[in-house]
C-alpha cells in the first residue's frame, strides 16, 4: 500500500515503492529464515522493519544496516547466513515458534509511504529420528518424549502481474529435458529463446549450488506422468548429504503430507530404494493437477507439473493384428485439444524413437501411435492416457508364413532362402526410404552396427535380456548375465529351462529349425543361432551387414516342435499372469480364432490332464484350466500350445495371514476386568511363514516390558497385560504381516474401577425459605460402568458434626427441604458405582433463603408485533431474592399514559420468560414492563419496553432503482437513486437509506450516515483524491433493512470524466498583431480529469520566449514582444484520459505597408485603360499583402474604389469615356491598413465625333457543352492521428456532372463518417478524426452524358 502526502508531486519527484516485495515463507523451528525487498523513490526512501507482535529494536536479535555496494537495506541476525540476492533483507537465525508473525517493512520518503507485509510461518519440530543404534526407549518414557506438532502450509505465490512471466515457469524449467523446453515457452508465451536459454543457465548454476549444499548428487530426473493403475509418478536420484535431512514435497506451494506406501489410505506416498525416491499420487483426479517440487530441507531439488486436462475419448483405440515386420497403428480422437499424451505399452510409457512413432494432429485432437516393425514380443496392451482418462486396445502380432521352412529338402530350403532375401532387400529398401536411425559402434543394436545384435552392448547396456536380445546368448540363468540363457536364439538350450539358452542343437532341445537357412539342412542349430545366411541373423554374425531392425521372430518361454497345421490360427487373447490364495481356486483362460483345435496344458513344461483337482475345460474357441483348493505346489509357469501357436504365463499362489471368522468374533468382544488384574488376548492365524506381528494399544505400538508380555508362534500371538489399571482402557489392535498381505483385528480392554470424583462447580438453583436446591456434573470417569447413586453430607455452619443425609439416585441433583430460614450448610457429595464409592467433592456454604423480594427484570423486548398480538420476551433478573422464580406479571400502557394495567390474571403469573399479549387494539402503540415473582412476593419492575404499534409486520423493502453519480469532484461523491416499488407481501415502502463505502483495498464497508437518510440523494465527503471506492445504498424501514444495492465496477473520487472542449464561442483563429507589441492568447475549455495541454507552432513546440501559462480551466499563450518571425499558425492540444481537443489560432506579425513603385497607364483597347505598376518591397515578406486602385474623372471629382485584393501588378479600367480626364491612385494593402497612395499621371481622351455604325454580325449556334474535367486535381494528404483532414478539387463540365468519392474502391456517399459537398463545381469531403482505418486512395469520379473523368490521392495517417 501506497500513501502520497502531496497531492501533486514535484518534477523528478516520486514516493515510495516495492520492485521486489518481501514474501512469504514456512520453515522449521531451529532453520533460518529470510525476508528480502528493494525500494525506490526520489528522494532515497528510510527503510525500517516492524512485526505485529513484537519488536525488532532488540540489538541482541536483530541488526540494521546499509550495504552501500549493494545498495541494500538489511535487518538480520547476529549470526545469520545471508542470501546471494541483492534488496532489503529481514534474517532471523534458529526461528522458534514465537516468532512466526506478520512482519511489514516501511519505506519513507517526503512525498510518501510505501507498507509491504509478509507473513513467517514456524513448523515447531516434535522428535526426530533416532540414529542406527540408539537405545530404544520404554513406551511410557516415549509418551513424555512426545510433542505437539503443528503443520503449517506454505503460502501460495501471489499471481503474476501483467507482463511478468509466470514463476512456474522456471520451476518446471529447471527440472525439464531439453527436448521439452519448446513445448513449456509455448504453454506458457515465451517467444525469445535465446533470453530465455541465457538466462536458464544462470539458473542453474545457482541452483547447482544450492543443491551441493544439501545433496552430493541429482540425476535421472524423471517427469511426472499418470500410469495406467491410475496412480502418477514421480523419480528423482539423489545422494543426500545428511541422513537425518528433511525431505518436503510440495504442491502449488502447500506442504503435503505423505506415506511410505504400507497404508493404502495414503493419498502422496514416497518409497526409498538405495538412492532412488519414488514419489506417488495416488487415485489420480482433477485436483491433484499442479506444479510439485521436491525439497530437502529449505532447498528445491526437482519440479514437475502436472496437466490434466478435461477431455473424453471421442474415438477409442481399437484392436491391431498385423503380421509379424510389418507396423502396427493405433490412433484415438479426443474431445479437446491437447498437445501430447502418455501411451504405454504393457504398462510401461514408451516415447517416440527407432521403435516407436508418436504423432500429433494440427488440431491436437487426433493422437497417433505407430509400432514400428512388430514382433511377437510386441503384442500386449496398448494404452492412451489423456488426463485421467484411458483408452486400451490389443496388439495381435501373427508369424510370418515366409519365415518357417515348408519342406525338408534342400531345394525347398534354397527356394525358402532366396524369398526370404527377397523379403529382406525390400524391406531395407522401404526402410532407406523413410529414414534409418543411426546404428553405430555401441550406440543401439549390437556390437558393431547391425551385424552382432540388436540391443547388444549399446541399447540396454548389458542388453535387457542378456549380453544381446538376440546375439551370442543371454548367460547361464533367467536371472542371470540374461533373460534366458545366453541367447533367446543362442546356440543350445543347456540341460534346463533357464540354462544356456531356449534354442539348442536338436528339434526340441536344439532350436527350431535344425542348422539355419543358409545351414545343411532344413533344421540346423538354430533359427537365429549360428547360421542363418553367416552366423546368424541377428546373432554374433548376422549377414554381415544385416538390418537388425527387421529380425525375425524372437521367441519366448519354452519351445516345443513347431507344428502348425492351420497358419491362419492364433490368439485372440492369450494367458496372462495370476495370482490366487491358498485354499482358493485359479482359473487360466485363453481363447483362440479356431474352436477346431485341440490344445495341450503343460506345467513347468510336464502335460496336463484333468485330475488331482485339475479341471481342463473347452468352451468353444475359449479354453480354461480350473484349479481347485490351490496349494502352493501350484505355483510354476503353465502353457498352452494349439496347432503350433503357444501361450504362456505365471501363476503364483500366495498363502498371505488369515483369521479364522469364529476366532476373529471372539476377539473382537472387549476383555473386560477390575483394577488391578491381569488381561490376557490371543488370537490364532494361520500363513505363510515369516510373519511379523505387532500389538497395538491407542495406535501406540507395545514393546515386551514389565507390564506387557507377547508371545508368538507360526500359529497364534498372545498378549498377557499384568496389574492393569484403570488409565489401560482402551482399543487394542493386533497387526500381522508377512511377504503377501497385512492384516489388522481390533478389540477392546476395559478396566473397572470406582468413579472419579464428581465435578464443580456447584450451581445452587434455589435458595428460598423453604428448601435449597443445587446440582452439580457427574464424575469425568465413570470407573468403566454406570454411576449408580451419589451419597451426601451435610453440615451447617458452626457445627462439627457432619449429618448423613444417604444415597440419592443417579441424578446429579438435590433439593434439600429440612433448613432453617438465614442458616448456612455445606454438602459432601459421593459417586458410587458396582465397583465402590468416589473420593468426595465438598460445595462452599449455601446460605438458606431470608425475606427477599426478586430484582427487576430486564427490559422486555417485542419479539413480534402483529395487528391482533404482541410477542414479548425478557430475562430473568440477576438478584432472584435467595429463592426461585416463581413467576412473572407482564403489565401494559398506551403512549402518553401514566396508567399500568396488568395482562395476565392475577392468580396465574406467567412461568416462561416470553408472553403474547392479545389485549391489544389494531393500530395502538404500546409499551410493557415486566415483575418478577419469588416465594416472598412480587419485585420491582422493569424498564418499560420500547413503543411498539399493534400492527402486521413490514417486510424490509427491495433494492434502490437506478444508482447513479450525479456529480462528483476529488474529495466528495454525489449519489441520486430511485425509490425502490412496494411489491404487496414481499417488499414494504422504504423509510430511510444508508449509504455504505469501501476503499477497494479494504475488506469493511463504512457506514457514511449513522441515522438513515429520507431523501434519495446523498453526497459522500472526505474523500481521497483519485482513490478508488466501492459504493452500495441500502433501504430500510420498521421491517429491516432491504438487500444493499451497488455498482458494478468501482468509483475514483475525481469529477465525472469530460472529454476537452472548447467554451468559448468568440474564441479568434486569427490574430493580426504589429511588430513589438504583446501577443494575448487565452484559450477557455473545460475537461476531467486535468488535462495535458500542449502548445505547438506550425507543428513544432513553440520557442522558449514563448509564456505558456495553465489552469483547471484555461491555457494562456504570451508573447512579451513580437516579432515577424512570430507569425505562424498556433495549435493547442487538450488531451486526458477521455479525449483530446485542438484549436487552430493564425497570428500574423507584421507592419504597415510601404507604397508600390510608379503607377504607367498605357491603353490597349479603346475605352479601357490599363495600369500597371512597380511591386511594393513589402510583398516578399507578406503573403497577404495586396493592392487596391482608386480612380477619379474630372465631371465627378470623387474618389471612388475599382479594383480591391488585387495580388498582381496590373489592372484595366473599364468605362473609360472620351473627353474626361482620370486619375489613379494605387495603394499597398496588409492586415495592419493602406500604405501611400502612388499616383498615377492624367489621363484625357479627346472626343470625336462621327458616324455611328453598327454592324451586327450574323448570329452563330453555339455548343456549350463540355465533357468532365477537373480544373484543379486533388492533392496528397498526410494528417495526425484524431485531427481533421479536408479534401478539395473542381470540376467542370455542362451538363453539371454527377460526382462520386470512392476509398479503396468503395463508395462513400451515403457513409455518414464522411463529409461530402459539391458547390459551383467545388468538390470536398472532410473527415472528422482521421484513424489509421482511413489510411488509403482516395478517388473522385466525375460523370456526365458526355465523358468520364477521374481524379485520386494517398492519405496516410500519422502517429
Amino acid at each position: 500500500m501506497i500513501t502520497q502526502y502531496v497531492e501533486n508531486l514535484p518534477p523528478g519527484k516520486t514516493t515510495p515503492d516495492f520492485t521486489r516485495k518481501p514474501t512469504a515463507m514456512t520453515t522449521q523451528e531451529g532453520k533460518k529464515a529470510f525476508f528480502k525487498a528493494v525500494v525506490t523513490g526520489e528522494p532515497a526512501p528510510t527503510v525500517t522493519w516492524a512485526r505485529n507482535k513484537g519488536e525488532t529494536s532488540d540489538p541482541e536479535k536483530y541488526k540494521t544496516r546499509y550495504d552501500e555496494k549493494t545498495g541494500e537495506y538489511i535487518l538480520e541476525c547476529q549470526k545469520c547466513l545471508f542470501g546471494r540476492d541483492f534488496g532489503v533483507t529481514d534474517a532471523v537465525l534458529n526461528v522458534t515458534v514465537d516468532q512466526a508473525d506478520t512482519y511489514k517493512c516501511f519505506a519513507t520518503n517526503a512525498f510518501g509511504r510505501a507498507v509491504c507485509t509478509a507473513t513467517l510461518n514456524v513448523i515447531e519440530v516434535g522428535f526426530k529420528k533416532k540414529k542406527p543404534g540408539a537405545p530404544q526407549n520404554d513406551p511410557e518414557d516415549f509418551r513424555k518424549l512426545l510433542k505437539k506438532t503443528v503443520i503449517v502450509k506454505k503460502r501460495k505465490e501471489k499471481p503474476k502481474k501483467e507482463g511478468e512471466i509466470d514463476p512456474k515457469f522456471w520451476e518446471v524449467l529447471l527440472s525439464a529435458q531439453k527436448k521439452d523446453y519448446e513445448r513449456i515457452c509455448r504453454e506458457f508465451g515465451v517467444t525469445n529463446y535465446r533470453w530465455m536459454l541465457k538466462k536458464l543457465n544462470i539458473m542453474k548454476k545457482e541452483q547447482e549450488e544450492e543443491q551441493a549444499k544439501v545433496v552430493e548428487n541429482v540425476e535421472n530426473l524423471k517427469q511426472i506422468e499418470v500410469k495406467t493403475s491410475g496412480k502418477a509418478e514421480f523419480e528423482i536420484d539423489m545422494k543426500v548429504k545428511d541422513p537425518n535431512s528433511k525431505i518436503f514435497l510440495y504442491k502449488d506451494g502447500e506442504m503435503l503430507d505423505y506415506g511410505d506406501g504400507t497404508a493404502k489410505s495414503s493419498k502422496h506416498t514416497m518409497k526409498k530404494a538405495g538412492d532412488k525416491y519414488t514419489f506417488s499420487v495416488n487415485n489420480v483426479g482433477p485436483e491433484d493437477a499442479g506444479l510439485y517440487q521436491v525439497d530437502v530441507d529449505d532447498v528445491n531439488i526437482f519440479s514437475t507439473g502436472l496437466e490434466i486436462p478435461d477431455v473424453e475419448f471421442n474415438g477409442m483405440l481399437k484392436d491391431a493384428k498385423v503380421v509379424e515386420g510389418q507396423d502396427a497403428t493405433f490412433e484415438c480422437v479426443l474431445s479437446g485439444p491437447v498437445p501430447k499424451i502418455t501411451w504405454c505399452a504393457n504398462d510401461a510409457s514408451v516415447e517416440s524413437g527407432d521403435k516407436y512413432d508418436i504423432t500429433v494432429s494440427e488440431d491436437m485432437l487426433t493422437h497417433r501411435l505407430v509400432v514400428k516393425n512388430c514382433q511377437p514380443g510386441d503384442k500386449g496392451i496398448y494404452t492412451a492416457i489423456a488426463g485421467i482418462k484411458l483408452s486400451k486396445a490389443s496388439l495381435n502380432v501373427k508369424d510370418d508364413p515366409n519365415a518357417h521352412g515348408k519342406g525338408q529338402s534342400g531345394a525347398d530350403d534354397a527356394n525358402s532362402l532366396a524369398e526370404e532375401q527377397a523379403r529382406l532387400q525390400k524391406e531395407r529398401d522401404e526402410a532407406g526410404r523413410r529414414g534409418q536411425a543411426k546404428r553405430d559402434g555401441f550406440g543401439g543394436d549390437g556390437l558393431s552396427g547391425d551385424g552382432s545384435g540388436q540391443t547388444g552392448l549399446g541399447k540396454d547396456k548389458m542388453g535387457r535380456d542378456g549380453l544381446e536380445k538376440e546375439g551370442a546368448g543371454d548367460g547361464s540363468g533367467r536371472d542371470g548375465l540374461g533373460k534366458d540363457g545366453l541367447g533367446k536364439g543362442g546356440a543350445g538350450d543347456g540341460s534346463r529351462k533357464d540354462g544356456l539358452g531356449k534354442g539348442g542343437s536338436g528339434l526340441d532341445r536344439s532350436g527350431i529349425t535344425g542348422l539355419g537357412r543358409d545351414g545343411s539342412g532344413s533344421d540346423g542349430t538354430g533359427k537365429g543361432g549360428l547360421a542363418a545366411n553367416g552366423s546368424g541373423k541377428d546373432g554374433l554374425g548376422g549377414d554381415g551387414t544385416g538390418d537388425a531392425k527387421h529380425k525375425k521372430r524372437i521367441r519366448d518361454g519354452p519351445l516345443v516342435p513347431d507344428t502348425i497345421t492351420e497358419p491362419g490360427v492364433h490368439f485372440l487373447s492369450g494367458l496372462s499372469d495370476s495370482t490366487a490364495n491358498i485354499g482358493e481356486s485359479a482359473e487360466l483362460t485363453c481363447t483362440l480364432s479356431s474352436k477346431d483345435c485341440v490344445g495341450i496344458w503343460y506345467k513347468d513344461g510336464k502335460k496336463l490332464e484333468s485330475k488331482d483337482g485339475i479341471t481342463i475345460v473347452k468352451d468353444g474357441a475359449t479354453y480354461r484350466l480350473i484349479i481347485k483348493n490351490c496349494k502352493e505346489e501350484n505355483t510354476g509357469t503353465y502353457k498352452f500350445e494349439a496347432d503350433g501357436r503357444k501361450s504362456e504365463a505365471m501363476l503364483r499362489i500366495e498363502d498371505p495371514p488369515n483369521i479364522n471368522a469364529d476366532a476373529l468374533g471372539k476377539f473382537s468382544e472387549p476383555i473386560i476386568v477390575k483394577t488391578g488384574e491381569n488381561a490376557i488376548f490371543k488370537l490364532p492365524f494361520s500363513g505363510k511363514e515369516p510373519m511379523k506381528v505387532q500389538w497395538f494399544k491407542d495406535g501406540e505400538e507395545l514393546l515386551h516390558g514389565p507390564n506387557a508380555k507377547i508371545e508368538s508362534s507360526s500359529t497364534h500371538s498372545q498378549l498377557f497385560l499384568t496389574k492393569c489399571q484403570r488409565k489401560d482402557t482402551g482399543e487394542i489392535k493386533i497387526k500381522i504381516k508377512n511377504e503377501f498381505a497385512t492384516i489388522e483385528a481390533t478389540s477392546k480392554l476395559i478396566v473397572l474401577d470406582k468413579p472419579a470424583p464428581p465435578q464443580g462447580p456447584v450451581e445452587v438453583v434455589e435458595s428460598s425459605l423453604s428448601a435449597i436446591e443445587f446440582k452439580w456434573r457427574p464424575p469425568k470417569d465413570d470407573g468403566g460402568c454406570p454411576v449408580t447413586n451419589y451419597y451426601l453430607e451435610r453440615q451447617q455452619l458452626g457445627r462439627n458434626t457432619w449429618t448423613k443425609i444417604g444415597d440419592i439416585p443417579g441424578q446429579p441433583t438435590y433439593r434439600d427441604t429440612d433448613i432453617d430460614r438465614g442458616r448456612k450448610y455445606s454438602y459432601r457429595i459421593r459417586a458410587k458405582n458396582s465397583e465402590g464409592i468416589s473420593d468426595m467433592m465438598e460445595t462452599d456454604d449455601i446460605a438458606a433463603g431470608t425475606l427477599a423480594f426478586p430484582g427487576q427484570p430486564a427490559c422486555p423486548k417485542v419479539v413480534s408485533a402483529f395487528k391482533d398480538c404482541i410477542n414479548l420476551s425478557w430475562l430473568a433478573p440477576s438478584n432472584t431474592g435467595g429463592g426461585s422464580i416463581i413467576g412473572y406479571n407482564v403489565e401494559k400502557r398506551k403512549k402518553g399514559s401514566n396508567l399500568w394495567s396488568q395482562v395476565n390474571p392475577p392468580d396465574e403469573p406467567i412461568r416462561e420468560k416470553k408472553y403474547a399479549v392479545k389485549d391489544v387494539m389494531e393500530g395502538g402503540e404500546y409499551e410493557f414492563r415486566v415483575v418478577a415473582i419469588n416465594t416472598c412476593g412480587p419485585g420491582e419492575p422493569s424498564g418499560p419496553s420500547d413503543c411498539v404499534f399493534a400492527r402486521d409486520p413490514k417486510k424490509p423493502p427491495g433494492k434502490v432503482k437506478d444508482l447513479k453519480v450525479t456529480d462528483s469532484s476529488y474529495t466528495t461523491l454525489c449519489l441520486a437513486w430511485t425509490k425502490p416499488k412496494a411489491v404487496n407481501g414481499e417488499e414494504d415502502e422504504a423509510k430511510g437509506y444508508f449509504v455504505e463505502i469501501r476503499p477497494t483495498d479494504q475488506l469493511e464497508w463504512n457506514r457514511c450516515n449513522a441515522s438513515a437518510v429520507v431523501q434519495t440523494s446523498f453526497t459522500v465527503v472526505g474523500l481521497k483524491s483519485l482513490a478508488a471506492y466501492w459504493m452500495r445504498v441500502i433501504a430500510t424501514n420498521e421491517g429491516g433493512e432491504g438487500l444493499p444495492q451497488g455498482f458494478d465496477n468501482y468509483v475514483i473520487a475525481m469529477p465525472p470524466p469530460v472529454k476537452p472542449k472548447f467554451t468559448d464561442r468568440k474564441m479568434k483563429s486569427f490574430i493580426v498583431v504589429k511588430a513589438g507589441n504583446t501577443v494575448r492568447v487565452n484559450i477557455r475549455f473545460e475537461a476531467s480529469p486535468l488535462p495535458d495541454i500542449t502548445w505547438l507552432k506550425d507543428g513544432v513546440p513553440v520557442a522558449k520566449h514563448v509564456t505558456i501559462t495553465n489552469s483547471e480551466k484555461g491555457s494562456q499563450l504570451l508573447i512579451p514582444s513580437s516579432e515577424h518571425s512570430d507569425t505562424g499558425i498556433y495549435t493547442i492540444i487538450v488531451k486526458n484520459m477521455v479525449g483530446q481537443d485542438t484549436f487552430n489560432v493564425e497570428i500574423r506579425v507584421t507592419d504597415e505597408p510601404m507604397p508600390p513603385g510608379p503607377v504607367q497607364l498605357e491603353q490597349n483597347v479603346e475605352g479601357t485603360v490599363t495600369l500597371m505598376w512597380t511591386p511594393s518591397p513589402d510583398e516578399k515578406r507578406d503573403d497577404r499583402l495586396h493592392y487596391m486602385v482608386l480612380k477619379r474623372d474630372s465631371v465627378k471629382r470623387t474618389w471612388r474604389t475599382v479594383a480591391d485584393r488585387l495580388f498582381n501588378h496590373k489592372f484595366t479600367a473599364a468605362n473609360i469615356m472620351q473627353g474626361r480626364e482620370y486619375n489613379f491612385r494605387v495603394f499597398a494593402k496588409n492586415d495592419m491598413g493602406l500604405s501611400e497612395p502612388s499616383e498615377s499621371p492624367t489621363w484625357g481622351t479627346i472626343k470625336k465625333k462621327g458616324k455611328f455604325v453598327v454592324n451586327l454580325p450574323e448570329p452563330k449556334i453555339l455548343d456549350f457543352r463540355s465533357a468532365p474535367k477537373f480544373t484543379v486535381p486533388l492533392k496528397l494528404h498526410a494528417a495526425p492521428k484524431g485531427y481533421e483532414c479536408y479534401m478539395s478539387c473542381a470540376v467542370s463540365g455542362d451538363p453539371t456532372p454527377h460526382v462520386t468519392w470512392y476509398r479503396n474502391n468503395v463508395s462513400l456517399n451515403t457513409n455518414t463518417n464522411y463529409y461530402i459537398t459539391n458547390t459551383c463545381g467545388v468538390c470536398s469531403m472532410l473527415i472528422l478524426m482521421v484513424g489509421p482505418k482511413d489510411t488509403g486512395e482516395y478517388r473522385v469520379v466525375a460523370e456526365n452524358p458526355l465523358g468520364k473523368a477521374e481524379c485520386s490521392t494517398q492519405l496516410t495517417v500519422r502517429e
